[in-house]
């Protein structure tokens, strides 16, 4: 698909992957529609890829709240015309253990909250579904072509600490093979969707982290270093181009070597 003339909307576009996806793809020449909690993340947002000489707009959206998600897809469909390449990047972790045992007695001393554990599926999951449903349907409405992504995580096998955070992106990382499965069973055709899985990133939370637990997390990365939110934006580049890449989930981790291990206590 050519990507000159599109329109990329993309939520938690205001930093991390986001950021960077809304800045890569309007260097070729996309129109970007961003979605973040945080007004201010957007005008910055925007502001740069206007001064960088692309289009750009956006407004604030809770991607857990169905009636904002549905006016946030519509208005970014007035502001550009169309939709076609949807990037639902809003996402939060709240790591710990289910249960967590005091190391003396070995009594229960703390459990993870219902809050907790729902917060993060309502954000990762639901905000996911509901982004990816009013897409969908704006898109198939109106004959608009293009690809859906979900972001998944090389998590997705299980990390300790994260059952909730790993729960989200194992179904997230499965859900293009069964969307791209109901679209061909509906015989809707010109929409594609892709999962991108990304392993250690590059971003404010990884890089402003404590150096000794940064390097315990590096010497099982092949590549040695974090991945920059760049590079994922340049292997969604790459699928939008690809017509063949449809209904699969690519990791992009810089070489991942470990299995799961408990990073949350």
């Amino acid at each position: 698909m050519e990507i000159n003339g599109k329109v990329l909307v993309v939520t938690g576009g205001g930093s991390g992957i986001g950021e960077a996806v809304a800045k890569e793809i309007s260097k070729k020449g996309a129109k970007v529609f961003i979605g973040d909690i945080n007004q201010e993340s957007i005008d910055r947002v925007v502001a740069e890829i206007r001064a960088a000489g692309g289009e750009a707009d956006g407004c604030t959206v809770n991607v857990y709240d169905e009636a904002q998600v549905e006016a946030f897809m519509k208005n970014a469909a007035k502001t550009f015309g169309s939709v076609n390449i949807v990037v639902p990047c809003a996402g939060i972790i709240r790591d710990g253990l289910m249960i967590n045992t005091d190391r003396e007695t070995g009594k229960v001393k703390k459990k993870m909250s219902l809050e907790q554990f729902q917060s993060v599926i309502d954000i990762n999951l639901s905000g996911t579904f509901l982004t990816l449903r009013e897409a969908a349907a704006i898109m198939i409405d109106n004959g608009w072509e293009g690809v859906m992504f979900t972001i998944s995580s090389v998590n997705k096998i299980g990390q300790v600490g994260q059952l909730n955070y790993s729960s989200t992106k194992a179904a997230v990382g499965m859900w293009p093979k069964l969307l791209a499965g109901e679209f061909h069973m509906k015989k809707i055709s010109g929409i594609r969707v892709v999962g991108i899985a990304p392993g250690y990133v590059g971003t404010p939370m990884l890089t402003g982290m404590n150096q000794d637990a940064l390097d315990a997390i590096l010497k099982d990365v092949h590549i040695g270093r974090l991945i920059a939110p760049e590079e994922i934006a340049k292997l969604m580049l790459h699928v939008v181009d690809n017509d063949a890449l449809d209904g699969t989930t690519i990791e992009i981790t810089g070489g991942v070597t470990f299995g799961p291990r408990q990073i949350a206590k």
